[in-house]
């Protein structure tokens, strides 16, 4: 009789510490955009992160992409009813989106990369963008034979300009006479994902006498890299290292940490640090950066290095400083 009054005991503690810790659990998700979680770029990066986040905590995922604009808030919404704990939203296209969804669930955590949307329940991330182009294009200047570099973007909003103008003031901190080509893809999210658009803007740079070429264009980027293939010409990726894609070909990538972002997130949302409002992402907080590895090694001498990484340096102890233009609605060079 007491063995067993022993046992039921035992069985009713065991369901409470179960029931104690699933009462604890984190379930995180992340939502991509229409590219895709292998875009080989921004997503990717996302995925990378939350990737990194499993592996390091045991923690699963939950993760969910759209296949159109109208989605976003149904899919927002489909999480949020499931019991996850925090959702991250990838992409600026999801502001308004976040906002309307976090209202209806004040109890669910939501974060957005790339864009400020408001709520009491939402943590927005941001990037210094212009910091980490400013390095790429010193890169760029300093690696072109012809003078001429070139830009192409993805959708035309601030938040490319910023790409577009940092670039070019880091070429034309490294050469003062380097003459800057730009051209933006589209005026939709579409204009992310159209990797002819952007072969044909390349190669139309590339006919102008341009000989490297950085995009900021997610999946639109790999028509501009294989252009450069296709021209033995120079390509800078971004978002995600993509020196690897073309070996030879790509001069550099333009790091966006987003994977650091989702891990950062991810990581605050479960040990309970996790607080609402506006966190921004620059060098000195290893938000952007560049890419230096064994597939560029051989296009980046040790001269163009120690300049690039000298400027790193001055941009994160503030002698540098680069604009941006979200903030000057401007660009101070040409």
């Amino acid at each position: 009789m007491l063995n067993a009054k022993k046992r039921g005991f035992a069985i009713a503690a065991a369901a409470m510490m179960a029931a104690a810790s699933s009462s604890f659990a984190f379930t995180p998700a992340v939502v991509y955009d229409q590219a895709g979680k292998f875009d080989k770029s921004f997503n990717e990066a996302a995925y990378t992160g939350a990737e990194r986040f499993k592996k390091s905590t045991g923690v699963a995922y939950r993760e969910a992409q759209i296949a159109n604009e109208a989605q976003k808030e149904q899919v927002l919404r489909n999480l949020a009813r499931k019991n996850i704990d925090l959702i991250v939203a990838v992409g600026f296209s999801f502001t308004q989106a976040v906002q309307t969804v976090a209202a209806e669930f004040p109890k669910v955590k939501f974060a957005i990369v790339d864009d400020v949307a408001k709520g009491a329940n939402v943590q927005s991330v941001l990037f210094k963008e212009q910091e980490g182009s400013y390095l790429v294009g010193m890169a760029a200047a300093m690696a072109s034979k012809s003078g001429k570099v070139g830009f192409v973007g993805g959708m035309d909003v601030p938040l490319i300009r910023a790409f577009g103008c940092g670039y070019t003031q880091g070429a034309k901190a490294a050469n003062g006479k380097v003459e800057v080509v730009s051209n933006m893809t589209g005026t939709t999210p579409q204009a992310f994902n159209d990797p002819a658009r952007g072969g044909e803007l390349a190669r139309s740079q590339f006919d102008r006498g341009v000989d490297v070429v950085f995009h900021a264009a997610g999946g639109t980027g790999m028509g501009v890299l294989q252009a450069a293939k296709d021209k033995s010409k120079l390509g800078i990726g971004v978002d995600s290292n993509q020196n690897h894609l073309f070996p030879g070909f790509v001069l550099t990538s333009m790091l966006k940490r987003v994977d650091n972002a989702v891990y950062d997130l991810f990581m605050a949302g479960k040990n309970g640090s996790w607080k609402p409002g506006i966190v921004t992402m620059g060098l000195k907080e290893g938000g952007v950066d560049w890419a230096l590895d064994a597939n560029n090694r051989k296009l980046i001498s040790k001269d163009m290095e120690s300049k690039i990484n000298q400027a790193k340096k001055d941009i994160i102890s503030g002698k540098v400083k680069v604009v941006d233009y979200r903030a000057a609605n401007s660009c101070p060079v040409k």
